[in-house]
């Protein structure tokens, strides 16, 4: 069975049952600085591996990209 979510404003399936430190996995973000918002709820690294994503979630990711 698959997860139908918003990422990022696009369409994104993913299997059933799968946490946010997955998606972040999946994502090749793990070790880098990020934030993750759900349903314009900025949600704490501490609830990643326990958040489970479900059918119609917004989930929006941002990144910090280093520069000077």
């Amino acid at each position: 069975m698959t997860t139908h979510i918003k990422l990022n404003g696009q369409p994104y399936e993913l299997a059933t049952n799968q946490t946010i430190a997955t998606l972040i996995d999946t994502l090749g973000l793990a070790g880098k600085r990020y934030a993750v918002e759900i349903n314009d709820n900025i949600l704490p690294r501490s609830q990643h591996h326990t958040r489970h994503l479900v059918d119609g979630d917004c989930v929006e990711i941002v990144h910090a990209i280093g520069g000077g």
